[in-house]
């Protein structure tokens, strides 16, 4: 059907910090945010990321015709910068001259996307179906496209039925003992440099040192452990790849390739198209494994597309399931999925498609054997490379199901994280949300809960039934879950009426923590105080949560060894589903028995005895004065003594790897915080300096009169800042309140200037799709905290200026008090700080052709910190008129001429790329 633009039947709306305005029948007017309201409440408005316009009207429930979500239904499993730009790219339309050109320019894109069912449409089937559903769920497109999605002339294959299953394959056998051969190292690596390529002798000795970890191991529980600390530059990515897929080959086993970010996952996908160019070996070769919590549950989204689902729930569980038929993994969280689509919906939903409740019944599920996770378990246990991230590879070691494919080779990218990574792995917390969560795995429904959640009783009612003593252990844990934490119980606490002893023992902590640690002028977030000294209330809470806790374990432990047994004995009953589903009952179990009595150990603490190896403390967590957890919290003082003794010892070897692996201190400094000094043997060490030339292509400029606290000097100068760069701006806070204040006061006086701001916390948009956003866009600037000061990769010219509010001293917390103790006191904050200053300072040259300068707004900053920045880089304390003028010499156009790089795929330079 021929649509000119004047004959779209709505109107388009477009509001930004600069102004709003309207487009219908081929008129484009300004108007106010009054009448673009009242419009949008009566009308159905053809608009551009709803939440986000919504925001910047102040009308939070603003909804209509959402080109993204249109995009989704014709292009599942397709991703687009969610703006004007990336609206053009996807749909070949010339880019809007301005702001007041955005608004005609949608109905032009709406236009363009609803002629796409009349062409070859390669997501056509499965789309009259969702339409039809779509259309009663009054989803507002779905009347546009009824004549345009022609109905089929046989019946579209339900979603269930369409997708692909997996095969069982018998057990890979263990790796071969293989040494690798320097000269094949060096030929791998050329190979995947391309001969073109620049010669990097620096990546060659990368190449060498990465390939030692590969020898065979020559003791037990004594991996050869290589620390490379790689300069920006080097090559790192492909430094380790050579040896690792050589040794995959030779050997015939995995290696598991394990970052921290998401960005450096994608990164890594990217990278292995050099390894195997043809995307059928890639994906047989290469797999990306996240944790269950990432990937679609079908059973769930089977649940919601058939009444679980209401409202803008059910739209968009539709929209999920066209993705589900298109995914290449079926990975929510950072796959094909776009970011953005879940947050069109604010909260409706997404978090209930996964399985964040640990509450899979594995070969139970109708659905088990297209599972996208069972696929992905066993995809990597036939493949080469398993690119995964610090936490995963930590859960597999610790409690994994697949114990006879434990790798036994590893690299650790962004290696500098491992302690944090460690730290919450290994950290113990009883609290509400956490107890809560267990009941309802034991339990059940209840009180008229709605949805598939299942307990125990009925997950394994052919246990029971097969098994008496299975059986009493079953209702056992029932009876004795019973004394968890219950709904509504934040509630209770709040008016002192807590029901249970659990909800007792969180009533006391409360009692004790706002004692202890509320402080007048309280900005309304986390509260905590040690658990020394605590109060006889406390303690007397303590006794009954313990007894309770005490009954709950001995029926869980007993159920596991009765489901043992019954594996152990194999009755006529059990087929290879049912194995499956006892094994993955029996991996459950353990791992909730260790978590309560994880717990009993830490309520031990409690009127007893301190643990030298552990800090403890007790808190109540909350947002903006509103309390959303409430408990008490175990860590280890050193996080690496059990991930050296659950991952790094069981291995054969592991490289640890970073760009800033000693940053903040020395190679002593960086063995520690990766575990080496708990192995029998040392490590060997690696260090290769960036190529570089960070002496003429940047600088640091430390801002000596912008006073502390002074909120409105702070925002004054972040405004001036980007405005002398124009834009390319990565602006980093410490605290998200001052974050928020500074978008708040300087947003529409840059978007009048031509220059977009985004921010975390203030935009309803996703972290890797603002980082999305601002790499498209030379002009945009990008504030954020800690998530944005590591890991975000982002060469040329869309980042030439990172400025922070101020020194990143640690939070002082009791983790952190016990911890500066035991490390060296003040030297502890330091080394702290300089890393923190060494990441931050990485996010700003990333090839060889970038420019660009480092502002620390802080004349407090201690000269001693200052090691932090590579060597030879200008260091000069100026006024802010001074570090202005500076900057806007350093990025003006002119001075930036010939230092472009060469736009490449995905927005890598050569340098960041390899």
């Amino acid at each position: 059907m021929a649509m000119g633009v004047t004959a779209f039947p709505y109107p388009a709306l477009h509001a930004s910090h600069s102004g709003t305005w309207i487009a219908h029948d081929g008129e484009t007017r300004a108007i106010g945010r009054g009448e673009a309201i009242r419009i949008a409440a009566d009308t159905p408005v053809v608009l551009l990321n709803a939440p986000l316009i919504g925001q910047r009207l102040g009308y939070a429930e603003l909804s209509g015709l959402d080109l993204l979500e249109l995009f989704a239904f014709l292009k599942p499993a397709q991703f687009m910068v969610p703006t004007p730009k990336g609206l053009a790219a996807v749909t070949g339309l010339k880019m809007p001259a301005d702001e007041s050109a955005v608004a005609p320019f949608l109905l032009a894109a709406a236009k363009r996307l609803l002629a796409i069912p009349d062409g070859d449409w390669p997501e056509r089937e499965g789309a009259w179906t969702a339409a039809q559903t779509l259309f009663r769920l009054r989803w507002p497109w779905a009347p546009l496209l009824a004549d345009r999605v022609t109905r089929p002339l046989a019946a579209e294959r339900w979603l269930f039925s369409r997708l692909p299953e997996w095969e069982e394959i018998a057990p890979r056998p263990m790796p071969r003992t293989i040494a690798l051969a320097g000269n094949d190292v060096q030929e791998r690596l050329a190979r995947l440099t391309g001969d073109g390529r620049e010669s990097r002798p620096g990546q060659r000795a990368y190449a060498g040192a990465a390939a030692d970890a590969f020898a065979p191991r020559v003791a037990r529980e004594s991996p050869n452990l290589v620390l490379a600390e790689a300069g920006t530059g080097i090559g790192k990515t492909l430094g380790y790849l050579a040896p690792a897929s050589l040794w995959a080959e030779q050997a015939q086993g995995a290696v598991w390739i394990s970052t921290y970010t998401k960005a450096l996952q994608r990164q890594l996908t990217y990278e292995t198209m050099r390894l195997h160019p043809d995307p059928a070996v890639r994906k047989a070769r290469v797999v990306t494994r996240k944790g269950r919590e990432n990937y679609l549950c079908l059973l769930n989204l089977e649940d919601a597309l058939q009444g679980g689902f209401a409202g803008r729930a059910a739209i968009l569980a539709q929209l999920v399931a066209r993705w589900a038929a298109y995914t290449a993994d079926g990975d929510m969280v950072g796959g094909d999925l776009p970011g953005w689509l879940v947050t069109l919906f604010r909260r409706n939903g997404p978090a209930a498609l996964t399985d964040r409740r640990g509450e899979c019944v594995y070969a139970g599920c109708p659905h088990y054997r297209k599972c996208f996770i069972e696929r992905a378990a066993r995809n990597s246990v036939e493949a080469d490379i398993v690119i995964a991230n610090h936490a995963l590879v930590m859960v597999n070691a610790a409690r994994g199901r697949e114990t006879a494919t434990r790798p036994t080779r590893y690299v650790f990218d962004e290696g500098h994280h491992l302690f944090d990574a460690a730290d919450g792995m290994f950290a113990t917390a009883l609290t509400g949300q956490e107890a809560i969560e267990l009941r309802r795995w034991i339990v059940g429904p209840e009180s008229g809960g709605r949805g598939r959640r299942r307990g125990l009783a009925a997950r394994l009612s052919d246990v029971a039934s097969y098994d008496e003593a299975g059986g009493r252990a079953i209702g056992d844990a029932v009876a004795a879950a019973q004394a968890l934490v219950s709904d509504g119980w934040l509630s209770r606490l709040a008016e002192s009426s807590p029901f249970g002893p659990l909800e007792a023992l969180l009533g006391a902590v409360r009692g004790v923590v706002y004692a202890r640690a509320e402080q007048a002028g309280d900005a309304g977030y986390g509260l905590e105080t040690e658990i020394a000294e605590p109060p006889p209330a406390l303690i007397e809470a303590a006794g009954p949560a313990a007894q309770a806790l005490d009954a709950l374990l001995r029926p869980l432990v007993t159920l596991g060894k009765r489901l043992e047994a019954v594996l152990a004995g194999a009755p006529d009953w059990m087929d290879g589903q049912a194995r499956a589903r006892i094994e993955g009952a029996i991996a459950s179990l353990g791992w909730r028995a260790e978590t309560v009595a994880a717990w009993l150990s830490l309520l031990a603490r409690v009127g007893g005895p301190a643990d030298a190896d552990f800090v403890d403390w007790l808190a109540v967590d909350r947002i903006e004065g509103r309390e959303f957890d409430i408990g008490l919290h175990r860590h280890w003082l050193d996080p690496t003594r059990p991930f050296a003794e659950v991952v790094l010892k069981p291995a054969h070897g592991a490289l640890v790897t970073s760009a800033t692996l000693t940053a903040g201190g020395d190679w002593n400094t960086a063995e520690a915080r990766v575990g080496a000094p708990h192995l029998a043997m040392p490590p060997e060490r690696f260090e290769a300096a960036s190529p570089f030339d960070y002496a003429a292509q940047a600088e640091v400029l430390i801002v000596t009169d912008v006073k502390r606290g002074d909120q409105a000097a702070l925002a004054n100068a972040y405004a001036r800042l980007i405005e002398a760069a124009g834009g390319g701006t990565l602006g980093l806070f410490t605290a998200i309140r001052r974050l928020r204040g500074v978008h708040a006061a300087i947003a529409d006086r840059l978007a009048r200037a031509g220059l977009p701001l985004h921010a975390q916390h203030v935009d309803p948009i996703d972290t890797g799709t603002l980082v999305d956003i601002f790499r498209d866009d030379p002009h945009a600037s990008l504030l954020g905290t800690d998530a944005l000061r590591d890991g975000v990769d982002v060469p040329g010219e869309s980042l030439r200026l990172v400025v922070m509010e101020g020194v990143p001293w640690p939070k002082p917390s009791v983790l952190h008090a016990a911890r500066r103790l035991a490390g060296g006191g003040s030297a502890y904050d330091d080394r702290i700080v300089r890393a923190r200053l060494a990441q931050a300072f990485g996010r700003l040259i990333r090839s060889a052709s970038d420019r660009g300068a480092f502002v620390l707004l802080s004349s407090a900053m201690p000269s001693r910190l200052l090691t932090a920045f590579p060597p030879g880089v200008e260091i000069a304390r100026v006024p802010l008129d001074t570090a202005i003028a500076r900057v806007r010499q350093r990025l003006s156009s002119d001075a930036r001429l010939g230092h472009e790089a060469a736009p490449r795929p995905n927005g890598l330079t050569e340098n960041a790329r390899s």
